[in-house]
């Protein structure tokens, strides 16, 4: 899952953004209005995280600039005004959930596995490729039920690997679907993780071809 966070102040967009990272989320933080609208024209975001007031260009207004260009991502709002007007305000443009400041990171949370439960094709059921099972629910990996110690990105690259089983992932495409746009990695990066990851399965009791290279192109799961 992909979130944008348009805050223009740091003392809570950045709190917000590694309390979501450690929750395997991938996260982009825009500062005012414009720059969120700027981000959403390049990526498709699963669920925006919106402040009211921002500087050239307020919440609301980038919430019906959003709905009226048939942007469908979730919105939450954010603001520390609580009047039942504001909340009114800001459901009516088009926001999906109204939260005010300040607010615990483990509400935040929690709102937001109540928003994305409201997405069918976000149930996920566990998912199986020979003996090796993740489950989307409690993000944990098994191979033959020894439990892996992945980290977040190591743990982000083996589902996207087996959301797309048949598919071969190049480096770049990697890096442009579990990588933020403000955090600079390359594809020695990615190479990295592969590595890791392929040591870890190994140690399970799987084999480090679980991933195969395919030579010139990406990765993929072998059959």
């Amino acid at each position: 899952m992909r979130i944008l966070i348009v805050e223009d102040d740091d003392r809570i967009a950045k709190p917000v953004a590694e309390d979501l990272k450690h929750q395997h989320y991938v996260v982009d933080i825009a500062c005012d209005g414009m720059e969120g609208w700027e981000y959403t024209q390049s990526t498709q975001y699963d669920l925006i995280l919106l402040d009211l007031m921002l500087p050239k260009l307020d919440g609301v207004s980038l919430c019906k600039r959003l709905r009226a260009a048939k942007y469908n991502s979730l919105i939450l709002m954010m603001t520390a005004r609580d009047t039942t007007a504001d909340k009114v305000i800001g459901l009516d443009a088009g926001a999906d959930d109204y939260l005010v400041k300040p607010f615990e990171l483990e509400e935040l949370a929690a709102r937001i596995r109540a928003l994305f439960r409201r997405i069918p094709e976000t149930r996920q059921p566990i998912l199986v490729h020979g003996n090796l099972q993740l489950d989307p629910s409690s993000c944990t990996v098994t191979y033959l039920n020894n439990l892996l110690s992945l980290t977040p990105k190591e743990y982000m690259i083996l589902e996207c690997f087996m959301r797309n089983p048949t598919q071969v992932l190049t480096r770049s495409v990697i890096l442009n679907k579990l990588w933020s746009f403000d955090k600079f990695s390359g594809e020695d990066t990615v190479k990295t993780h592969i590595k890791n990851l392929r040591k870890k399965l190994k140690d399970a009791g799987g084999s480090e071809s679980l991933i195969e290279t395919v030579y010139g192109i990406g990765y993929r799961l072998s059959s």
